[in-house]
Order: structure tokens, then sequence, then C-alpha cells
């Protein structure tokens, strides 16, 4: 891509929280970019910002008909996408037994197979580039999982799933794929954007707590959206550019222990593991 030619950021779930600082911060660094959210009105503001940078779509990840029509008034405003921004996505909070299986199913909907779709809708054409990224906001729950968030990491543990499988076919063709592991951030994720399970009360001792952090969190969070932007910006443009980034202190460290658990647990019970081959 010539120094001359705008860099282009397609952005699901534009309105609010990550979205929206994605957005402003692409806007300052003077990039195009195509804002999208089931509210066209929401997104209005930032539009405002820098209408000639700036294409708003109304876009239901949900929905393949409005995800082909974004991808195609996207394409035919700038001529090109360099970087899709899965953003879009809520989350729940409830004990499995306390999680009804629509709202399992409409998790999985939105966080996994929204996702999913954009980014197919938007591959033929970063093929025909020989370019392009794909960063998909998963979470420090994408790596491991609490009590209470199992129907949320269940939807990002399949994200990651597909993504790292994407990340290896599309190596080959110049298109980078990365996964983002935010901890705590300044977002409406505890807001607006998080829904609450009826409760059993069999879980109390053990998704009461969370339930309650989950509730009281709502902007305390200490991370910058602005600058998660920033850094995912600078590992998109590194040579190496990571399979995850991790964005925060807690986000670094529950993942550090996680693994290292994992590696201690897999030495732990590595005999009994291995001794299952056929005798003889």
């Amino acid at each position: 891509m010539g120094n001359n030619v705008k860099k282009v950021w397609f952005i699901t779930g534009a309105s609010t929280g990550f979205g929206r600082a994605f957005a402003e911060y692409a806007i300052q660094q003077g990039y195009n970019v195509v804002i999208t959210a089931r509210r066209l009105d929401k997104l209005e503001s930032i539009k405002a910002l820098a209408p000639g940078q700036v294409e708003a779509l109304r876009m239901d990840v949900n929905d393949s008909t409005e995800v082909a029509g974004a991808v195609a008034a996207a394409t035919s405003r700038f001529g090109r996408v360099d970087v899709l921004i899965n953003n879009a996505g809520y989350g729940i909070v409830g004990a499995v037994e306390e999680t009804p299986e629509n709202e399992l199913r409409a998790q999985m909907e939105t966080n996994f197979f929204g996702a999913v779709s954009v980014t197919r809708a938007l591959l033929p054409l970063f093929r025909q580039q020989q370019s392009g990224a794909i960063v998909n906001i998963s979470s420090l729950g994408g790596q491991l999982s609490y009590p209470g968030f199992g129907a949320y990491s269940a939807s990002k543990f399949a994200l990651e799933g597909i993504s790292e499988a994407l990340a290896a076919e599309l190596a080959p063709l110049g298109i980078k794929v990365l996964i983002v592991e935010p901890g705590q951030f300044k977002t409406d994720l505890a807001g607006a954007a998080m829904r609450f399970m009826p409760e059993i009360s069999a879980y109390k001792d053990t998704v009461g707590p969370i339930r309650n952090f989950a509730q009281s969190m709502h902007g305390t969070q200490f991370g910058d959206p602005f600058k998660a932007a920033a850094a995912i910006d600078k590992a998109l443009a590194a040579a190496s550019t990571p399979l995850r980034l991790q964005l925060g202190e807690d986000a670094v460290s529950s993942i550090k222990q996680h693994s290292e658990n994992l590696l201690k647990e897999l030495a732990t019970w590595e005999q009994l593991a291995v001794d299952t081959k056929i005798d003889g």
C-alpha cells in the first residue's frame, strides 16, 4: 500500500466503548473509517468529528444481508478495507444452569457467529488486495473462565479457536489475524452491554461475588480504550504481529498464571496421560 493511500478501518459495534474509541483513534491518525452499529443514530456524533473520513452504516452482525450491504458500501466509498475490527458483542453473567438455552445461543450468535460472518464477508476483498488484517476482540475470558462467565467465555473461546486456524490459513495470502485479550477497560461491557441471568440460590457463593463485581465495576475500570487502539495499531504494524495481544496488567497476570497452572497440571498427570497406548 503506497503512503498516499489512506488506511481504512472497518469497525463493528462502533457506537460505544472500545468501538467508539477505536473510531476516534483512527480518525485522529487520518485513517478513513467505516463505523457500524445496530442503531445509526448512535453513530452520528462520531461521524460529525470528520464526515470526510467516516462512513456510518446500520449493520447488525447477525443479519447477513446487512453485513453484505455494509461491505459493499464500504468498498464503494473507500475502495478498500485494511483493518476489520470485530468488536460487536455483549456479556452474560450467570451460572451455566442459570443461563437459559436461548440466552446461550444468542450469546454465541452475536459474539461468535456475528464476528465470523463479517470476517467471511470481507475475506474475498482481502484476498483480492493480498493484504488486510482481522482483529478479533476477545477477552482475558477467551483464555480462561470464571464462575458466572461460562456463556461469555464459551463465545470467546470459540472465536479464538477459529481465529487461530484462520491466522494459519491467511498468513501465506498476506493477511494478518490478531486476537486481542483485554482485561478491564472503561467500556460499556459492564453497563448496557451486560445481561444478568435469573439467580438460583445454590450458586450464591460461586457466582454471587462475580455478579456483584460485574454490577459494581461499571465506570471503575482502569484501562483506557484509546490506548488499547494505539496498541492494536502498533501490533498490526510490527513485522511480526502476535497471534494474541493481551491488554492490561490484569489480563497479562491472569493469563500468565493460568498458563503456568496448565503446564503444572500437564506435568503432574503426564505419566498417566501417556501410559494409554495399546500394549505390545
